[in-house]
């Protein structure tokens, strides 16, 4: 799994939302989006794959949301 920031997250809730997380709240979203960045992931490289490329670029990770829609 990636290693998302704990105190990120906290910091994200606090400053953006004026408001208090658990720490139980920050690990569910910790795992929410290691998940969920591991299949944007998947796909960006399956399809810079598809187009012969080694690299991912922003146009693949941008592709995942279009196409998921």
């Amino acid at each position: 799994m990636a290693n998302i920031s704990r105190a990120a997250i906290k910091q994200l809730v606090s400053r953006r939302f004026k408001a208090k997380i658990t720490d139980n709240g920050v690990e569910a979203i910790a795992r929410m989006l290691e998940l969920e960045a591991e299949r944007i992931a998947k796909f960006a490289v399956e399809n810079a794959r598809k187009e012969k490329r080694e690299k991912v670029t922003g146009r693949d990770i941008e592709r995942y949301i279009i196409e998921r829609e």
